[in-house]
C-alpha cells in the first residue's frame, strides 16, 4: 500500500473529512493533486469525489467554515469553492455516456470505482484517503503509479472509446506528455491518430486553452512535435504545419523552418513564462512559406515575411479567440523581429535606433530577448558574432535613451493640436500629418518642442492639404450661400 505524505494541505483535508463524517459520506481526494503529490509536488487545487450529492456537500463545507460562495454546476453534479487559499472542487461519483456529436455527457450517480473508470488517463485515476488514520493511502485500480514510474500516458479503458467519447482528451494526452515529459503509450498514440477528426466537435476556446498549456510547458517543442506527427497540427494550426520542409537548389539549402521555430520557442521558454512572448517566438517566421523565393546566385530569400507575418497574426489570433491586446503585442514583435540585427552596423544613425525604440515602446526588452533566442546556428563563431551584434545595438539604445528619455516619448504636438491649427476634421489625414511630424522628431530634424513642431507643420501643411483643400473648403462655401 502506497501512502503519500501530505504536509501543507493536511489541515484542509482533515476539515473536509470532518464534514464528510458528520454527513455520513465517503469523500476522496483524486486526480492531479494525488498524481503531483506522488511526483513530489503539493498543489493548492484539490479535486474530491463525493459518494453522494457533491453540491449539497460543498454548501455544508461553506457554512461550516465561512468561505466565499459555492459555484455550482448542477448538470454535472460539481461545485467549487475557495478555502484558506485552496481551490476545492467537489464532484458526485458518476458514470458518463456520450452522444456521437457532443462532448456533453449524460451523467448518473455511481461509486468511486465507476468514477475513476470514466477519467482520462491512468495517472489521473488515482484516489487518496483523507481520514486522519489512513491519510495519504492511495487507491490505484488502473496501475497509475506504475505508469508514472514508466513515464507514460495511457487511458484506463479502450483509448478509441475514450477519445471518441470526449475528443478533447486527445489534446489533453499531448498536453500531459508535454508538461510531464512522458511518452504516450503505443495503443493510446494510435488511437489519437485514428480519432483525431473527432476534434472537429470541440470548441475553439477549449482547443486554445489546451494549446496555451502546451506552449506554457518547460519544453513546448515536445507537444508541438506530437501535434505535427499525429496530423493534428494541420487541423488546428495549418499555418504552423506549413513551416515544415527543407529544399535544396544547386549548393543552396534553406533550413527546416518548423524545426528552427521549435528551437526558438524552447530557447525563449528557458528565459520567460510569458505566454505572449512565447507565442511571438512561435509565430515570428510564420509567413516564410508564402514569401520563399529562390534567386539565382543569391539563394533562398524570404523578403517581407515579417510584415506579412504580422498581418497573418491578426487572422490567427481572431481564430484562436485571443484577447486583442495579445494579438497587437505579437503583431508588433513579429513585425520588428529583424530590425535589431539590421542596426548592428556601426554606421547606423541615432535616428534609426530612436525609431526602433519608439516603435517597440515598453516591449523593447521582449523584442531583444526574442532576437537573441532566434539564434539557432550550430556554428559557435556565428552565434558569438550575432550576440556581440545585439550587445552593440543594446549599448546604442542605452546611449540614445540617456540622451532622449525615449521611454517616455510623446510628441509635443498632438492630433488635436493639428486639427485645431489647420481647421480639419478627424480622419486619416490627421494621422498622416502627425506621423510626418513624429518622423521629423525621430530623425533629429527638429527638437521635440511645440514651437519647433508648429514651424515644421507650417512648412509641410500644403503638401498634405493640397489634394484635400477643396473638400475642406466646401462646408464654408455652402454656408456663404
Amino acid at each position: 500500500m502506497i501512502k503519500l505524505d501530505v504536509k501543507k494541505g493536511r489541515r484542509i483535508l482533515e476539515k473536509i473529512h470532518q464534514v464528510a463524517g458528520e454527513l455520513g459520506l465517503k469523500v476522496y481526494a483524486v486526480g492531479g493533486f494525488v498524481r503531483d503529490l506522488y511526483l513530489g509536488k503539493e498543489g493548492t487545487d484539490i479535486d474530491f469525489v463525493v459518494e453522494g450529492d457533491a453540491i449539497a456537500f460543498a454548501r455544508v463545507v461553506q457554512k461550516r467554515h465561512g468561505t466565499a460562495r459555492v459555484v455550482a454546476y448542477p448538470r454535472f453534479g460539481t461545485a467549487m469553492l475557495i478555502l484558506e487559499g485552496y481551490k476545492l472542487e467537489f464532484v458526485s461519483a458518476r458514470e458518463e455516456h456520450y452522444d456521437p456529436h457532443s462532448r456533453k455527457p449524460h451523467v448518473r450517480k455511481a461509486d468511486l470505482f465507476s468514477d475513476l473508470s470514466r477519467r482520462d488517463f491512468t495517472i489521473n485515476c488515482l484516489a487518496m484517503r483523507i481520514d486522519p488514520q489512513r491519510m495519504g493511502e492511495v487507491i490505484d485500480i488502473f496501475q497509475g503509479i506504475q505508469d508514472i514510474e514508466k513515464r507514460i500516458i495511457r487511458t484506463p479503458l479502450d483509448p478509441v472509446v475514450t477519445f471518441n467519447d470526449d475528443p478533447l482528451r486527445i489534446l489533453r494526452a499531448i498536453r500531459f506528455a508535454t508538461q510531464l515529459e512522458f511518452q504516450i503509450e503505443e495503443n493510446t498514440y494510435r488511437a489519437i491518430v485514428s480519432t483525431r477528426e473527432r476534434l472537429k466537435i470541440v470548441s475553439q476556446e477549449r482547443i486554445t486553452e489546451e494549446f496555451k498549456k502546451i506552449l506554457s510547458a518547460s519544453r513546448p517543442s515536445i507537444g508541438l512535435m506530437l501535434l505535427k506527427e499525429t496530423g493534428i497540427l494541420k487541423m488546428i494550426f495549418p499555418e504552423l504545419d506549413l513551416l515544415s520542409g527543407v529544399e535544396q537548389r544547386q549548393e543552396y539549402h534553406h533550413k527546416d523552418v518548423f524545426k528552427h521555430t521549435l528551437q526558438v520557442v524552447d530557447h525563449i521558454a528557458r528565459k520567460t513564462d510569458k505566454f505572449e512572448l512565447r507565442l511571438a517566438a512561435l509565430l515570428h517566421d510564420i509567413a516564410k512559406p508564402q514569401t520563399k523565393r529562390f534567386i539565382e546566385g543569391i539563394g533562398w530569400t524570404f523578403h517581407g515575411h515579417e510584415e506579412l507575418g504580422a498581418r497573418m497574426v491578426e487572422r490567427i489570433g481572431r481564430r484562436m479567440r485571443l484577447p486583442r491586446s495579445t494579438i497587437k503585442y505579437v503583431q508588433k514583435l513579429v513585425r520588428l523581429h529583424l530590425r535589431p540585427i539590421q542596426l548592428a552596423d556601426a554606421t547606423v544613425t541615432d535616428s534609426a535606433i530612436r525609431r526602433l525604440m519608439v516603435e517597440a515602446g515598453e516591449d523593447i526588452e521582449d523584442l531583444m530577448l526574442l532576437c537573441r533566442c532566434d539564434i539557432t546556428s550550430k556554428n559557435p563563431n556565428k552565434v558569438k558574432q550575432f550576440l556581440q551584434n545585439f550587445d552593440r545595438v543594446e549599448q546604442r539604445m542605452k546611449e540614445v535613451e540617456e540622451k532622449d528619455r525615449l521611454r517616455r516619448f510623446k510628441p509635443a504636438m498632438t492630433g488635436n493640436d493639428i486639427m485645431k491649427i489647420l481647421g480639419i476634421p478627424p480622419g486619416p489625414l490627421v494621422g498622416q500629418i502627425k506621423q510626418a511630424v513624429v518622423d521629423a522628431i525621430l530623425d533629429g530634424r527638429i527638437p521635440n518642442e511645440y514651437a519647433a513642431c508648429y514651424d515644421y507643420l507650417m512648412q509641410i501643411k500644403d503638401r498634405f492639404l493640397g489634394p484635400h483643400i477643396d473638400a475642406l473648403e466646401q462646408p464654408e462655401k455652402k454656408q456663404s450661400k
